[in-house]
């Protein structure tokens, strides 16, 4: 069951576009929730999800608001993706830190082809925030990463975003194959030694996320398409499934994490 309100549209030969509307979380999506949160945050775990809900809940008593908002962002595209038949070769919580997952913010596979996802989300009372501009952010940024870029003003290669990829899927309880990880581990070895890629040889998912602030006044979703429609040329990838997400309030996820089991 997928409980998301969404629409899809083909904006370019390669590429797909997803709109999500997320105004509440009803009774079908907390009970959608409940049967994937353990998997989206540590895999085929043994832990309870009271467990792993208070795990979340404290790591996110932590963090600013800032932080609070991307991380919001990104589970529930991790929700959305892994109901839509992709595998997840990652976690999303990191495995040596308590933190959310470093390099890639996404890794799955789907039939064999192996996709790599970043998102970029904000609040709505951020002024001249857009879908475009964040989709085109995450879209940066993967570029960025596959590509080896160096950090404005310091000459420095960003850390490997490969190296975390493999730690992740080669942890147990993901269950990555040995071909992904293998695949994954070479990535992570040409990095190491200079060699780096371009984006067009792999597939993207760049994601952009607004929150309303908790007022729900979504902007219409033929709006939401025509902006990126004005950017599809600037998506690159083999393929490019690009997601755009209306988000009431973070309040929503903090009150699921915080309810007891």
């Amino acid at each position: 069951m997928n409980p998301f309100v969404y629409s899809e549209h083909e904006i370019a030969d390669n590429a797909k576009l997803t709109i999500i509307d997320i105004e509440d979380l009803n009774g079908d999506m907390r009970a959608v929730l409940d049967d994937n949160f353990i998997l989206i945050c540590e895999g085929k775990s043994c832990s309870s999800l009271s467990t792993v809900k208070k795990l979340v809940a404290t790591l996110y008593a932590s963090k600013n608001d800032t932080w609070i908002m991307g991380a919001t962002a990104e589970f529930f595209l991790h929700l959305y993706i892994t109901l839509s038949g992709f595998k997840q070769e990652c976690l999303f919580l990191n495995l040596e830190e308590g933190s959310i997952k470093k390099g890639f913010d996404g890794y799955y596979s789907y039939n064999g082809d192996e996709w790599l996802m970043e998102s970029k989300s904000g609040s709505i009372n951020t002024e001249g925030i857009s879908y475009a501009n964040k989709v085109q952010l995450a879209m940066s940024d993967l570029e960025d990463k596959v590509m080896g870029k160096t950090r404005p003003g310091t000459g420095k290669v960003p850390n490997n975003p490969w190296r975390n990829a493999y730690s992740h899927a080669s942890h147990y309880d993901v269950g990555t194959s040995d071909k992904i990880r293998n695949n994954i581990k070479t990535l992570s070895d040409d990095f190491t030694n200079g060699v780096y890629y371009s984006i067009e040889e792999f597939n993207t998912m760049p994601c952009g996320t607004i929150f309303l602030a908790g007022v729900w006044n979504p902007p219409r979703q033929d709006n939401v398409l025509s902006e990126l429609q004005g950017i599809a040329d600037k998506l690159k990838g083999k393929q490019i499934h690009a997601i755009c997400v209306t988000h009431k309030s973070v309040d929503l996820f903090l009150d699921y994490i915080r309810q007891e089991v």
